[in-house]
């Protein structure tokens, strides 16, 4: 009884909190908008400059060299009585794993794009996994005091390129080098920055008359795009009322909590304009943790039991680790609180893996500077010490009322090296270090190929594996040869093929007992390693028992292929027949008959080698057009679209990443330095007839 009075105070609390990421395509200004937010909330004295390398955000040494966003990094920060908790995320396509383990245990995110360039490719990336994930938007328009910024082609884009509903509650003041402000079309209040002051006087007016007839128009267009999506507004509109400033303010939070519609604001965080008006919209508009649907996961012994858990205190603890890190004062692992209590000394349940972990110690952090706290309560992202057994995507709870969140998804690898150790001395070191990266990391893998004796690396990119040689000499201080990058190919099937795999062995005693027949199928699916598994067994001729052994067999053989040794996708595999022995047949026998069955499918399924393709912007003045798309034609590129970009041309093509290799030289050296790309995973397609000897080597004779 006592202790009654303090839960509203908790409810409160977490009505006041808001958890978000700022997420873009590289370039926007994403770490840009986090300095100035750290520096207006008085969290950091002094603004970072990614150009100078002195971003806070941007803390490892990788990062302030190459003036990019690698790793996401967190914070927290208060704001107007709210306490703001801020992922800064990478815009590099090599590390989209960041944004999509960021978004999966957000509440919401603000979404920067360049007033000048609009939506580019990775903007179009990081938006569709927010639709995924159903996370509430804020697109704020940033740079718009450069040459060629224009807020209203953007919003446009938005529409048209991202498929959103944009609500423009804001309008610039000035264009150009003579934007100095922004229009709160919501209160139709006028907002100046001042510059010499570093934003943080802010001249608040009445609509300036030069801007008034505009500001109204927009206003009403406003209106109108409510009174669509929102049913109290619609009401207004036919009965020709006219909303309050409170009763526009709460339809847009409606309709943006309902991922409706998107509010767009505008500013230049490096000239240090509308970033409080941004924050302003963050508490207004954006959801708490209380305001997000209730969590919903399933038991880990039944995943038909689907299982809620409400954002409060007094429930079962539920809380999903979404990233780990090693640094000098030991391995960390971010975790964010959906519901319980988590608290420091005490024991936990990591239901994924079905082991106890004890948290030792729980950190607040703010990128790499830690505060150490005793509890974590339902909205609050933190970093756990002591949690030997987790990974990525694991759920932590409690044994007594276990249950099992869904993990962020993760692309495939599409690039691969061979690494070696330098000396005898480096080989446990690197080991390690690998092992160490790879659970940092979703993305990356590492394995033994047993044909060449090489051990190979994966990544998402050039990019991604240099960054990882990197930290192998800086933070594990082991130094390795790396060969030339080559393409992560894929193999499938293109006609369904039936085959009989036996495995039979007598040598006195027991022996072994299997016979197994195993239709495949084409077929498109997204599970783990793109290969279903079914089962249409009659009368008992295969035990139900040595089903997952058959499966294990199918899925081992699958991932080395028939082809080249490149694992299968886009398969199904079903067992409809088989035979047994009660006192011969064991799972290893049913295992192995299952791979050979598989192979001999395979073989006969018309087998066919699949290229990674990748959606490739270049944006180029227009004079270097003409050598670029040569270039892209040479290397096999399916062009997409050309479109206008300001006073630049964007070239949207497809092309295959084998063809891509060194290609940030080859672009600048075609324009004089004044082109730039950005390239993303798109699909898989086969691999021309003439390429196969070329990749699969002279001894290949064809299938």
């Amino acid at each position: 009884m006592p202790e009654a009075p303090a839960k509203p105070k908790a409810q409160q609390a977490i009505a006041m909190l808001r958890n978000i990421g700022i997420i873009a395509h590289i370039d926007a200004g994403k770490t840009t908008v986090t300095e100035r937010v750290l520096y207006y909330t008085g969290k950091e004295h002094r603004m970072g400059e990614v150009h100078e390398g002195t971003a806070t955000m941007d803390y490892m040494p990788e990062e302030r060299e190459r003036g990019i966003t690698i790793t996401s990094a967190a914070t927290s920060c208060p704001w107007k009585e709210h306490t703001i908790n801020i992922i800064d995320t990478p815009g590099h396509i090599d590390f989209t794993a960041e944004v999509q383990r960021s978004l999966r245990v957000l509440d919401g995110a603000v979404v920067v794009f360049s007033g000048v360039d609009g939506v580019e490719a990775q903007s179009e990336t990081v938006w569709r996994q927010a639709d995924r994930f159903r996370v509430p938007r804020l697109c704020f328009v940033n740079k718009m005091d450069r040459v060629g910024a224009d807020l209203w082609p953007v919003i446009e884009q938005i529409k048209t390129r991202l498929g959103g509903k944009p609500l423009p509650i804001q309008m610039p003041v000035g264009k150009e080098h003579d934007f100095c402000g922004v229009i709160d079309l919501v209160h139709m209040r006028q907002y100046v920055f001042d510059k010499e002051s570093k934003g943080a006087t802010i001249h608040e007016t009445d609509v300036a008359p030069e801007f008034l007839d505009e500001a109204n128009a927009r206003r009403d267009e406003l209106f109108h795009l409510l009174a669509d999506d929102d049913e109290e507004v619609g009401e207004m509109f036919l009965t020709e009322q006219k909303p309050t400033n409170e009763q526009f303010e709460k339809a847009i939070r409606r309709v943006c909590l309902a991922c409706k519609a998107f509010p767009i604001l505008c500013g230049s965080a490096y000239h240090y304009i509308g970033v409080q008006r941004m924050l302003d919209a963050v508490i207004h508009y954006l959801p708490s943790p209380r305001d997000a649907k209730m969590t919903e996961g399933v038991d880990p012994n039944d995943h038909e039991k689907v299982l809620q858990r409400k954002h409060y205190s007094d429930q079962p603890l539920s809380a999903l680790a979404f990233k780990t890190i090693y640094d000098k004062f030991g391995d960390l692992t971010f975790v964010r609180v959906y519901s319980g209590t988590l608290e420091k000394g005490t024991r936990v349940y990591n239901s994924t893996r079905d082991k106890k972990e004890r948290v030792d110690r729980i950190f607040l952090m703010h990128a790499d500077e830690r505060e150490q706290v005793d509890t974590a309560g339902p909205g609050d992202i933190v970093a756990v010490g002591g949690l030997k057994f987790t990974y990525t995507g694991d759920t932590i709870c409690t044994e007594e009322d276990p249950i099992l969140l869904e993990p962020p998804k993760f692309p495939d690898t599409v690039i691969s090296l061979a690494i070696e150790p330098k000396t005898n001395n480096d080989k446990d070191k690197l080991a390690q270090a690998l092992a160490k990266l790879a659970k940092e990391d979703p993305t990356f893998t590492h394995s033994f190929d047993d044909e060449t004796g090489q051990l190979i690396i994966s990544g998402m990119g050039e990019l991604h594996l240099e960054i990882i040689k990197s930290k192998l000499i800086r933070e594990h201080n082991v130094d390795a040869n790396v060969g030339a990058p080559r393409v992560s190919y894929r193999e499938t099937i293109q006609t369904e093929a039936e085959a009989e795999g036996r495995f039979v062995q007598q040598s006195g005693g027991h022996g072994q007992f299997a016979v197994v027949k195993i239709r495949l199928e084409p077929f498109v699916n997204e599970d783990k390693d793109h290969l279903v598994f079914e089962e249409e067994i009659k009368g008992g001729s295969v035990p139900k028992e040595f089903f997952k052994p058959v499966e294990r067999g199918i899925r081992g053989a699958a991932a080395n292929g028939v082809l080249g040794g490149y694992p299968t996708i886009n398969v199904k595999a079903v067992l409809y027949d088989g035979k047994y022995h009660e006192v011969d047949s064991s799972e290893l026998a049913f295992e192995m008959a299952g791979s050979i069955a598989y192979k001999e499918a395979a073989r006969k399924a018309k087998p066919a080698l699949l290229e990674p393709i990748m959606s490739v912007e270049v944006v180029t003045p227009e004079e270097y057009m003409g050598n670029i798309i040569g270039d892209l034609n040479s290397r096999r590129a399916e062009i997409v679209d050309i479109v206008d970009r300001a006073h630049l041309k964007a070239v949207r093509v497809r092309v295959p990443l084998g063809e891509m290799f060194a290609y940030s030289n080859a672009c600048r050296s075609l324009s004089s330095g004044r082109a730039s790309f950005s390239m993303e995973p798109y699909g898989y397609q086969k691999v021309p007839a003439n390429k196969y000897k070329a990749i699969l080597g002279d001894d290949w004779q064809g299938v």
